[in-house]
C-alpha cells in the first residue's frame, strides 16, 4: 500500500510540475518587464555632463553642455583642444549673483556671455587661453554664463538683449536629472 500511495503522489507531482514551472516562468518574465523593451515602463535614462543639448541663443540654435554640479563648473572647458563651431557650455547657477570666470588650463580662446535670470544676455567678454585673471561681470544679478569660441557672439550678431531659450534649458536640466524649479525655471 505504501508503494501505491507513493506512485499516486508521484503522478500528481509530475502533473503539477509543468504548471509550477509555467507560473514561475511567468513571474520571472513579469518582474523583468519594467527594465526592458519599449513596451515596459522603464525609468528615464539620465543624460551625462558630456552630452550636448540644442538651445536657442538669440536667433541661433547652439549645442550646449550643462555645467551644474560644482566639479562640472570648476572643470568647464579645460584641456579641450577643439570646440565645434556652434558648441559651447552653459553654467547654471541656483540664484542670480556676480559671476567671474578665468581660463586656467583652457586651450581655446573663448567668449563668455553673462545672462540674467530671465535668460537675457547682459554682457559678453573675451577670454584668452591660460589667462588666470578673473573676468568679472559688472552686474550682480546674473544666473547663467555661456562659453562659446571667441568671436562667436560677434560673428552671429548675438548682442546684449538677446535671449536664451529657457524652455530648452529647462528640458536639458530635466534630462540631466535636475529639478528646474531649483534654478527658478518653472
Amino acid at each position: 500500500m505504501l508503494a501505491g500511495n507513493t506512485a499516486s503522489a508521484m503522478s500528481n507531482h509530475c502533473r503539477l510540475l509543468p504548471r509550477v514551472l509555467l507560473i514561475l516562468a511567468a513571474c520571472i518574465a513579469v518582474s523583468a518587464l519594467p527594465g526592458c523593451g519599449e513596451g515596459g515602463s522603464k525609468a528615464k535614462e539620465t543624460k551625462t555632463a558630456g552630452e550636448y543639448f540644442p538651445v536657442k541663443l538669440g536667433d541661433r540654435t547652439v549645442r550646449l553642455q550643462l555645467a551644474v554640479k560644482p566639479m562640472e563648473m570648476q572643470t568647464g572647458l579645460m584641456d579641450r583642444p577643439t570646440l565645434g563651431a556652434d558648441d559651447g557650455m552653459i553654467f547654471v547657477y541656483v540664484r542670480p549673483q556676480e559671476l567671474s570666470f578665468w581660463m586656467r588650463n583652457t586651450l581655446i580662446p573663448l567668449d563668455v556671455g553673462y545672462c540674467d535670470s530671465k535668460g537675457v544676455l547682459q554682457e559678453v567678454w573675451q577670454m584668452y587661453p591660460h589667462d588666470e585673471r578673473a573676468v568679472k561681470s559688472r552686474s550682480k544679478e546674473l544666473q547663467f554664463a555661456v562659453e562659446m569660441k571667441q568671436g562667436w557672439f560677434r560673428d552671429h550678431g548675438v548682442k546684449p538683449g538677446a535671449k536664451i531659450d529657457l524652455g530648452a534649458l529647462r528640458q536639458a536640466l530635466e534630462a540631466r536629472g535636475f529639478e528646474p524649479k531649483v534654478f527658478g525655471l518653472n
